[in-house]
Formats: structure tokens, sequence, C-alpha cells
């Protein structure tokens, strides 16, 4: 009887799954048939959808909320979220731009500089979540705060404006857009890199499109392969049960705040070489459209389940639905609607997968 239970155990441990219960229980199932369902549907309804133009504008939308979904995707898989990660990406955007003016320097070394400061931001969110073992919730929505007005007051007293100073003529910025917001495009029959859109004679798309695909198979690779991913999902499902096991806790999250930082450095710097100025009012509320992506994608509001590839389909919905509005001649004033439509959607079909995954 013992023997039999133990080879019917046995079996059951290391038996075949079913390729299609597998597949429905992938937290970015949903998302993707959404994504599906909506480029269909805006490839019907929106003449211009497909075209060449309209469809890398939709990329870069996507792209440009898809890096900073990543990062917050992995942390709220570790339970935890981020409500300073909008004003962030204009904080670091402004200590590269305030402090290359200012001191007359490279703005590669204002790039540097910014990539300090922002990860030490990061890292402070995460050691205010340990000690003061208040919500993340709290602590990151103090910090946005904090951010927002030091971001207007630093610069206004800075610049006697709202928006840094152009660094457009500086040393070093063109080899810097290259790298954060350049575009990648067919010029005389050969795949180029260039500042300049208007010299692309073919198909183009920015290369904060490929930076997102790199970010997400970055992100994907530690949550499935490195025994940090592993720790990502204890801390997020049971923090006490991992710590129990030895999963160290703290310095999980305090990481997951810090990729959230790098995420939001990386996009600061974007969104400062794109434009050559930054306004210190931007980014406020964008920290809830990272989250409507990761949700969107299949990461629980509670933790322990998600993951990164879900978060970057959750941004090419996000995309869709910013561009797709315009393209078919709506009223741009739904926007948020469809948005928030597709969250709750999003969030009810997440729960039943949950529940169907836990059973």
């Amino acid at each position: 009887m013992t023997a039999a239970l133990t080879e019917g155990a046995a079996d059951e441990r290391v038996a075949r799954r079913n390729p299609l219960r597998r597949l429905l229980v992938r937290p970015e199932l949903g998302a993707l048939i959404g994504a599906a369902a909506l480029f269909v549907f805006f490839s019907v309804t929106a003449d211009a959808f497909l075209q060449t133009s309209s469809f890398s504008t939709v990329l870069y939308a996507s792209s440009t909320f898809g890096i900073m979904a990543v990062g917050v995707s992995l942390l709220m898989i570790g339970g935890e979220f981020d409500l300073s990660a909008g004003v962030l990406v204009t904080s670091a955007a402004l200590v590269a731009s305030l402090v290359s003016f200012q001191l007359t320097l490279n703005v590669w070394v204002g790039v540097l500089i910014s990539l300090v400061v922002t990860l030490a931001l990061g890292v402070l969110n995460g050691l205010l979540y340990v000690w003061t073992k208040l919500p993340s919730f709290i602590v990151t929505l103090a910090t946005f705060l904090m951010l927002a007005g030091a971001n207007l007051g630093v610069t206004k007293a800075v610049t006697g404006n709202v928006a840094s100073d152009s660094i457009s003529d500086m040393d070093g910025f063109k080899s810097a857009k290259r790298v954060f917001a350049s575009e990648i495009g067919v010029v005389d029959h050969q795949i180029r890199i260039s500042a300049r859109p208007a010299v692309f004679t073919g198909p183009h798309v920015s290369i904060t499109v490929l930076w997102w695909l790199l970010f997400t198979a970055v992100a994907t690779w530690i949550l499935l392969r490195t025994r940090a991913g592993n720790w990502i999902f204890a801390v997020g499902g049971n923090a006490a049960s991992a710590r129990a096991v030895g999963v160290p806790v703290a310095r999980t999250k305090i990481g997951l705040f810090a990729g959230v930082a790098f995420c939001a450095w990386f996009s600061g710097m974007h969104l400062l070489f794109a434009f050559a100025t930054v306004q210190s009012g931007e980014g406020v509320g964008n920290e809830f459209f990272y989250i409507i992506c990761a949700v969107i994608g299949g990461c629980l509001l509670t933790g322990g389940y998600g993951s990164a590839v879900g978060a970057a389909i959750g941004a090419f919905i996000f995309g869709m639905v910013n561009k797709g509005i315009v393209y078919a001649d709506w009223n741009p004033d739904w926007f948020r609607f469809f948005l928030g439509a597709a969250l709750l959607a999003a969030t009810v079909v997440n729960h039943l997968v949950r529940r169907r995954a836990e059973r």
C-alpha cells in the first residue's frame, strides 16, 4: 500500500502537464489575446494604423512607457509599488541637464552624475520602506511629492524658468543622442542610425524600441533564469515565508526599487536628448500608466505573479490605444475611458487565471 502511494506520488510529481494548461496559466496570455484583438480592431477601423509612419509612432509610444513598465513590473511582482517613478524620470533628466549646462561640462559627465543620483534616490526609496516598515505606497507617495516640488523649485532657482536650458550645442550631445534618442532607418538602401529622422527615405523606428526589447529580455532572464528571480517571486508571494528559508528580503526589495530608478534614469536620458530641454513639471501621473501597463500584462496587485513580457505587451496595448484612437478619428478625450476599461478587464482575467493556476 505504501509502495503504491509512493509510486503514485512520484508519478504525480513527474507527470507531464498538458501544454494548453501550461499556456492558460501564463500571466501574459490575457494581454496577448487583448493585444491581438486591438491590433485587428484598429487595422480595420483606422486606415492609417498600418502605415509605416503611423505604426512606428505606435511602437515609439509603447517603448517610452514600456521601458518603465518593465522595471515597475518586477517591483510589483516583488509585492511593492513606486509612485515616484513618473517624476523620477524628470528628475533624472533635470540633473543631467542642469549639471552639464551650469558647470559647462561634457554632457556625458552629466549623464553619469544623473545615473548616480537617480540610483541613490531609488535605493533611498527602498531603505525608507525597509526602515519605516510603512507601505511602499505611502513611502513613494511622499518621495513623489518631494521630487515634484524639488524639480520645480530647483529648476526655477537655477534657470529662472520652469524648464532647463537647451544643451543641444554642448559637447557630447550628438553622441548621447545617438544612444538614447536616435532613429534607425533606411538611407540609400542601408540601415543606419541617425539623430535626424528627416534624412530617412524609407521605414524608420526609434532606437527606444530596441532598448525596450532589450530591457524586456534582460528582465525576463532575471526572473526565469537566476536566483534573484526566485527571490523576487518569493518576497512578493509571502515575505515572511521567504525570509524563513533564507531569502534576503530587504536586499531584494531595495534592489527592485533601484531597478525602477535605473529604468527612470534611462527614460530621463531619452527625454532630455530627444528635446534638448526638460519641463520641470513633466512626469506627474505617468506612474499610474506604468502600473496600468504592468497590470494589463498580468502582474497582480498583490505581488508574487507576473512577467516582464506581459508588461511589455501591456505597454504595446497602451501605445495602440493611445495612437489608434487618433488614427480612427475618434475623440481622444475617450482615451482614458478605454484604458480604464482595459485595466478592469485585465484585472478580472488575471484574477480568474490566478485562481485556476492555484487549483
